[in-house]
């Protein structure tokens, strides 16, 4: 039996979701003010009239449309990368057996607790000498794959894979590789969605090594463009903030188009049966 959602239910929900929404209608106000409003006590509260003028500032100086084009370009194929690469990695832990098996995934997982600064001065050394600084490949390769992604994988497949289904196209005559395209990737689509949007949040607003690897005059993602904004004695606060919003918006945009599939994907992997 249905049980409905009482008042306190939604009360509840409205002051989360209040709470989420927060930091980005601040983000948009703080943009359509001035530095020295945003100075004063008490801080604005409601949009100002200096939206558009701030925007096309941070769109011109931060080279906005490249770093978006280029940022586009970074998170899609790390996410399609991961998810490949982390699904077919996934289903070899899962359900095939060979030797080193439990080792390997050890290994893997152990990577996860290395903190990511202790790489980066041998991966600019490697990117530096086969010249690939400043270019987007920089940033691409070394995050291609993740040992989260192929442990996220691995979890699921264990559960959402019957070995039976495996052994089945075996018997079949299919081969490892048709395997993994006709029954492992329809099977884990749903977690498949989902790590590709938490791949792509995290490759869009990955900020350290970027930074690194590229300049604002090169080939700069929205993050290492959005660095060049706000310079001088007395940063534009206001013009940093609209960069920041430019920068969200098209997050937003594909959440606002995809949220209902990645939602029902994230559904249909969690309901059994």
């Amino acid at each position: 039996m249905r049980r409905r959602a009482g008042v306190w239910t939604y009360a509840v929900l409205a002051l989360f979701a209040a709470g989420s929404l927060f930091p980005l209608v601040w983000t948009a106000i703080a943009a359509s003010r001035t530095t020295t409003r945003l100075a004063q006590t008490p801080p604005p509260f409601w949009f100002g009239g200096n939206l558009s003028r701030n925007l096309r500032i941070a769109w011109t100086d931060a080279a906005m449309g490249t770093a978006l084009l280029n940022t586009t370009i970074v998170a899609g194929t790390v996410a399609a990368g991961t998810v490949l690469f982390a699904t077919s990695a996934g289903f070899a832990f899962a359900k095939l057996r060979f030797r080193g098996r439990g080792a390997l995934l050890i290994v893997v997982i152990g990577t996860m607790t290395v903190p990511p600064q202790l790489s980066v001065v041998p991966l600019y050394m490697l990117i530096a000498k086969l010249q690939w600084t400043d270019q987007l490949q920089a940033v691409i390769l070394p995050t291609l794959v993740s040992a989260f992604g192929v442990f996220f994988m691995r979890q699921y497949l264990v559960e959402a894979l019957p070995g039976e289904l495996v052994e089945a196209a075996r018997v079949d005559g299919a081969s490892t590789w048709r395997v993994l395209w006709h029954v492992v990737f329809p099977v884990a689509r749903p977690a498949m969605a989902v790590l590709a949007m938490l791949t792509f949040v995290m490759a869009w607003n990955d900020f350290f090594w970027p930074i690194i690897a590229l300049t604002q005059n090169g080939s700069p993602t929205v993050q290492v463009a959005l660095t060049g904004l706000g310079r001088g004695y007395i940063p534009d606060q206001a013009v940093i903030m609209a960069g920041a919003f430019l920068g969200t918006l098209p997050l937003l945009i594909a959440f606002v188009l995809f949220g209902r599939q990645i939602v029902g994907g994230i559904m249909r992997g969690a309901v059994k049966g």
